[in-house]
């Protein structure tokens, strides 16, 4: 098996979130507390890709530290009990890994009690680690440090993992690890997006069943 660890981001990787339920919630929030603004979709993807979300809310909405936090405990109480749909295919990605001795890893965004909620709800196999929201900032996604601590706890060499993200965070901190990266574009069909991970990337999966094939082929 050429990839010992499977490391996946969450939304937009593993389950349908953001169209579902990320974003009808920042524009809820928005209604409330910013009446005079909104956000697309698509800006919510090209926003996220980069800058980031922080970012986004600090420059485009101005957003404080307090605001921030506020937004955050708004969207944690959204989310409690929207539960996303995982991509098909996914759930037989990481069951094959796991038969194969393999690990999963989870660097998100989400908190991790939503993630271990999702993939419970999903019926995927618990992940071996998680890396979430929780996290402090210097410590979260695109920083280097969540998937340097894969390798360290795993004892792995960076050719032994696979990083598997919609995101430009993602491919940041892949990037500063040396760690392979395989973009993935089926949650959306943002031109920018895609074309930035087309050019820059190796691997490009436009479809689940892509990335099942291609790490089939990897012997995984």
């Amino acid at each position: 098996m050429k990839y010992r660890c499977l490391v996946f981001d969450h939304d937009d990787t593993t389950v349908n979130s953001t169209a579902t339920i990320h974003h009808p919630c920042f524009e809820r929030f928005l209604q409330d507390y910013f009446p005079e603004r909104s956000c697309s979709l698509e800006e919510y993807f090209l926003k996220n890709f980069s800058p980031g979300f922080v970012p986004m809310c600090r420059e485009e909405y101005g957003m404080d530290d307090e605001t921030l936090a506020l937004e955050t405990e708004y969207w944690q109480e959204y989310v409690r009990d929207r539960i996303p749909e995982a991509y098909p295919g996914i759930r037989e990605i990481m069951l094959q890994q796991k038969q194969n001795g393999g690990l999963i890893a989870v660097i998100s965004h989400s908190y991790r009690h939503n993630i271990l909620r999702d993939y419970a709800a999903n019926g995927l196999p618990e992940p071996d680690l998680i890396f979430g929201w929780e996290m402090p900032p210097e410590q979260r996604k695109p920083a280097a440090w969540p998937l340097k601590e894969v390798l360290k706890r795993f004892d792995l060499s960076p050719e032994e993992v696979l990083m598997i993200d919609d995101l430009k965070p993602g491919y940041d901190m892949a990037l500063s690890c040396g760690v392979p990266f395989a973009a993935v574009g089926w949650a959306n069909d943002i031109e920018p997006i895609e074309t930035f991970m087309r050019s820059n990337c190796s691997l490009y999966f436009k479809r689940v069943s892509e990335l099942a094939a291609y790490l089939q082929e990897q012997g995984g």
